[in-house]
């Protein structure tokens, strides 16, 4: 980035995932009752978490067809205090992971799973002091 461009964009607030209509509950059931995230809002079609200023939304939407077709594109990170716990929880829930909870380089470790679409999720476990 050059030292004249504008810096007026804060902060990604939301990201919203389009899925097939039909297979709207399906993935809804992973989002809320697997993983056990903080519901927002909950209809029929649209589902929306929220922690602090940040949403994620899942909406069903007429021109998403079938599964993810490169899932590993764009892969949410999903923060967790203790990784091996989580993983463990979600493994009793039939969660199979890509990768198994292991250390990165930068000291924290990660978790990658899939949801029922096909999209790649992450656990991340912070090391202690990073925000």
């Amino acid at each position: 980035m050059t030292e004249d461009a504008p810096r007026d964009i804060g902060a990604v607030i939301g990201v919203i995932l389009g899925v097939d209509p039909d297979r709207f509950d399906a993935i809804r059931d992973f989002y809320v009752d697997t993983l056990g995230l903080p519901t927002r809002t909950d209809r029929p079609g649209h589902v929306n978490f929220q922690w602090g200023n940040t949403r994620l939304t899942i909406s069903a939407h007429s021109e998403v067809h079938g599964l993810s077709d490169e899932p590993r594109r764009t892969m949410l990170n999903l923060a967790v205090e203790d990784i091996d716990a989580v993983a463990e929880r979600l493994r009793a829930s039939g969660v199979a992971f890509i990768r198994e909870p292991s250390a990165e380089p930068w000291g924290g470790s990660i978790a990658t799973f899939e949801d029922p679409d096909g999209n790649t999720l992450q656990l991340m476990q912070r090391p202690p002091g990073m925000a």
